[in-house]
């Protein structure tokens, strides 16, 4: 190396102080050209390395009891709806005494129409049946004399048959008379239009002042404040339902009720291939009550529970319209797995198909893996111990 140094400086003819800065540099040079090799393969080598991808939490499959619901959807109805209308016509409506929302007791009095002319119509047909009865009086009385004359030959025959005539016509008199009077009587009681069973007013059209005729609308009344869901189920789930299933009944604004069917329809509605399912609902009266007639409801049947594989939702994703979940293999690599989602409970979603009771899914950071990444587990979460027995 030397000899090297000082022929270069001899060819240059460099003066002694430059010719030592040039060997210095040389040697400087020569030894970086030999470390270099070592240090450059050491790097590649550490590049080589893999590095994961991601660092995730991880978790198996866990056990759970399901409810087993059907959805569908209907309009809330009252139970019964009762048309109230008036009796007596022509007369004059002087008095209203409920409105529509006011919750009302079987026999209470509702509206009451002037009774004036009823009340003479009355006193005209009781003054008729004291006529009648004292006709009657004179008229038994000579026909029990004609009786006692009989046998003596001092009445024909034919008298004698005319006062038992009379006397006939008279009772039968007396009878009409009192078949009057009741309907006068009757029709001053229909001056009070009453509630024929307890329940809410849903509707209002007496007028005071008005004069109605006989069978017009003055009320309408929910009977005894009952209302029902009326669902309507296809007729491929008609068969899971029978009276006596529990129902969870949700109105638009949030409110829940929990019902039971009482009966399903006899019949399938041609056009939209669902039959009615009538559900009661617990008794829900006033200005404030969650339920209303005519309200939208969408509502659950429980038809019992079943055991299922439930995996937290955060494993479960979603990518072009299928849900997949990335299970965690010896490698430390993920495989990317289509799963069929199924029924949610709380936090966690069931899986139906496409993944093992003993797979190790990826939890956090699921959304960002793709098929085969490396990744980094720092902590698997133990499965539940006790199984769920509710379902959302």
């Amino acid at each position: 190396m030397n000899n090297k140094i000082n022929d270069t400086v001899n060819k240059l003819k460099l003066k002694p102080a430059a010719a030592l800065v040039a060997g210095a540099l040389l040697l400087a040079t020569g030894g970086m050209l030999a470390i270099a090799p070592d240090s450059m393969a050491a790097d590649d080598k550490k590049d080589a390395a893999p590095k994961p991808a991601l660092t995730v939490t991880t978790t198996k499959p866990s056990p759970a009891t399901l409810a087993i619901k059907l959805g569908a959807n209907g309009n809330v109805a009252a139970w019964q709806e009762a048309v109230i209308g008036s009796e007596s016509g022509g007369l004059r409506l002087t008095d209203v005494k409920v409105n529509v929302g006011d919750i009302v007791k079987k026999g209470q009095v509702l509206a009451v129409f002037s009774a004036d002319t009823v009340n003479a119509d009355v006193a005209q047909a009781r003054a008729a049946l004291l006529e009648a009865e004292a006709n009657a009086a004179e008229a038994v009385a000579n026909a029990a004399r004609a009786r006692t004359l009989e046998n003596s030959g001092a009445l024909s025959a034919q008298q004698i048959s005319q006062y038992k005539t009379a006397e006939q016509t008279a009772r039968a008199r007396i009878a009409s008379a009192k078949a009057a009077l009741s309907s006068q009587q009757l029709r001053l009681k229909y001056t009070q239009v009453v509630a024929p069973d307890d329940g809410v007013i849903s509707a209002r059209s007496a007028t005071v002042g008005s004069v109605v005729g006989v069978g017009t609308e003055l009320f309408r009344m929910i009977r005894q404040g009952r209302l029902e869901w009326r669902a309507e189920v296809t007729a491929a789930e008609l068969a899971r339902l029978k009276p006596g299933t529990s129902a969870v009944v949700k109105a638009a604004n949030g409110s829940e009720l929990t019902g039971k069917v009482r009966m399903i329809a006899p019949t399938i509605d041609p056009q939209t291939r669902s039959a009615l399912v009538y559900v009661d609902l617990p008794q829900s009266v006033g200005a404030n009550a969650p339920f209303k007639a005519g309200m939208f409801a969408s509502g659950q049947f429980e038809l019992g529970t079943s055991d299922a594989m439930t995996v937290p939702q955060q494993a479960v994703v979603v990518r072009d319209g299928f849900s997949y979940v990335f299970r965690l293999n010896q490698d430390s690599r993920v495989s990317q797995l289509k799963v069929q989602p199924g029924r949610r409970l709380g936090d966690r979603i069931e899986v139906t198909k496409g993944l093992s009771a003993d797979a190790v899914v990826v939890v956090s950071g699921a959304g960002f893996l793709n098929e085969g990444d490396l990744v980094r587990n720092v902590a698997a979460t133990a499965p539940a111990s006790k199984p769920a027995t509710a379902a959302k």
